[in-house]
C-alpha cells in the first residue's frame, strides 16, 4: 500500500530523523515569519524536499532508499526579506538539522 493509498490520506515518513535540532538562527527566521518548524520537518520526511531542482529530488530519493544524507530546502518569507531553510538528515539517520544556509 503506497502513501497515497492509505486511508484518510495517512502518510508514513520516509525515514526516520534520529535527533532533532535547529540553529537560532532558523529558530528565529522561522518564528518571525509566522512559520512551525515541525510543519517543514514533516513535509521533509514525507518527501515533499521543498525547492529543489529535480536533479536534486532524485538525489534525495536514493539516499532514502540507500542510506545518504538527505537535505531539503524551503522558502521563507517573500520578496527582499524572503530566505532559505535547510533541513539536513545525516546519512546514518543519527540526527536532523534545521538550519540557514549561512549556518552551513
Amino acid at each position: 500500500m503506497s502513501g497515497a493509498d492509505k486511508p484518510w490520506g495517512v502518510r508514513m515518513p520516509l525515514f526516520r530523523t534520529g535527533q532533532v535540532v535547529a540553529t537560532p538562527g532558523a529558530l528565529r527566521t522561522l518564528e518571525q515569519a509566522g512559520v512551525n518548524p515541525m510543519d517543514l520537518l514533516t513535509r521533509h520526511v514525507l518527501g515533499d524536499f521543498g525547492d529543489m531542482c529535480e536533479e536534486d529530488r532524485e538525489a534525495n530519493r536514493q539516499a532514502v532508499a540507500l542510506g545518504g544524507r538527505v537535505l531539503s530546502s524551503y522558502a521563507i518569507g517573500a520578496g527582499v526579506i524572503a530566505t532559505k531553510v535547510w533541513i539536513i538528515t545525516e546519512w546514518d539517520r543519527s540526527s536532523t538539522t534545521v538550519l540557514l544556509p549561512s549556518d552551513y
